[in-house]
């Protein structure tokens, strides 16, 4: 490996692209990561999970850079789970998002930082998806969650996201609602759950809780230059990352739109693809 391929950073979204269908990373592809970072090659990840849901499948990896969480929301410390960069709503449009999203007879589930650790709030569970999603994080023994009677308490801390669950029609008003009163304010993703087909999710950012800008501010705190930087991918949250990046690499199984922004398609994320696209452009064995 010589020194120009020394100086690439490879930084990869999860779901889809490097975890398998079933939301896990094959023994190989985890054996891999932690063989290339020891040989000294840059690599990271960014997700749409928080960091909570992201450890415990990644546990044991030693990871140098920092990781991109909640789409951007949060550059943390992989090792000391320390929030670095944290892109929050701005107060007065959370109160405007919260007020929209009851209009439309929903309930989000809340992230947040308190100043000292993540929280996750909800209040009552209305849909089967939201049903779902607190089954798996109880599964899980998510941390942050925490049922409170009044989800404005959450409003005290420093609002990270709001996510919204339920049937599409309902879940796809309310979206195209904050579009039209807030667009310029918000980063949102409208999405089927991959997981649980027929529940429907719409996660509410900051304007700069986006991959893109955060690969961006990874770059400045990492001291990497962005025309060495490699990016993986497969759905909606990724293509303005793919836009961005020098170079942007789409798994089979990634939609039409992310193929179309690709330099390069890969084999699916059911293959390990992710990795041994890195080792063959590091001359670094696939067994």
């Amino acid at each position: 490996m010589n020194d120009t391929d020394n100086n690439r950073i490879y930084i990869s979204d999860l779901d889809g692209t490097l975890l398998r269908n079933d939301a896990t990373l094959s023994s190989y592809t985890r054996q891999k990561i932690c063989e290339l970072l020891d040989s000294g090659i840059h690599f990271t990840i960014a997700s749409a999970r928080s960091f909570n849901s992201l450890r415990p499948m990644l546990d044991g990896i030693p990871f140098q850079l920092p990781i991109i969480e909640i789409n951007g929301a949060f550059i943390t410390d992989f090792q000391t789970g320390r929030h670095l960069v944290i892109n929050k709503i701005q107060s007065h449009i959370v109160e405007r998002i919260f007020s929209c999203i009851t209009a439309h007879n929903l309930l989000p589930f809340i992230s947040t930082f308190n100043g000292q650790e993540d929280c996750l709030y909800f209040q009552d569970i209305i849909t089967d998806a939201m049903q779902w999603y607190l089954n798996d994080r109880t599964a899980n023994e998510d941390s942050r969650l925490r049922h409170v009677d009044d989800l404005t308490t959450a409003f005290n801390d420093d609002c990270i996201s709001l996510n919204v669950m339920g049937p599409r029609r309902q879940v796809e008003h309310l979206a195209g609602e904050l579009d039209r009163q807030l667009g310029d304010s918000l980063e949102n993703f409208f999405f089927e759950n991959p997981y649980s087909p027929g529940g429907w999710w719409l996660t509410i950012h900051d304007i700069k809780a986006c991959k893109s800008i955060a690969i961006r501010e990874l770059a400045d705190l990492a001291g990497f230059r962005m025309d060495d930087l490699t990016v993986f991918g497969d759905n909606l949250n990724d293509v303005k990352m793919f836009k961005t990046a020098a170079r942007a690499v789409a798994v089979a199984n990634a939609t039409d739109e992310i193929k179309q922004y690709a330099n390069h398609v890969i084999g699916s994320n059911e293959e390990d693809s992710v990795v041994k696209f890195i080792l063959h452009e590091s001359n670094l064995p696939l067994e």
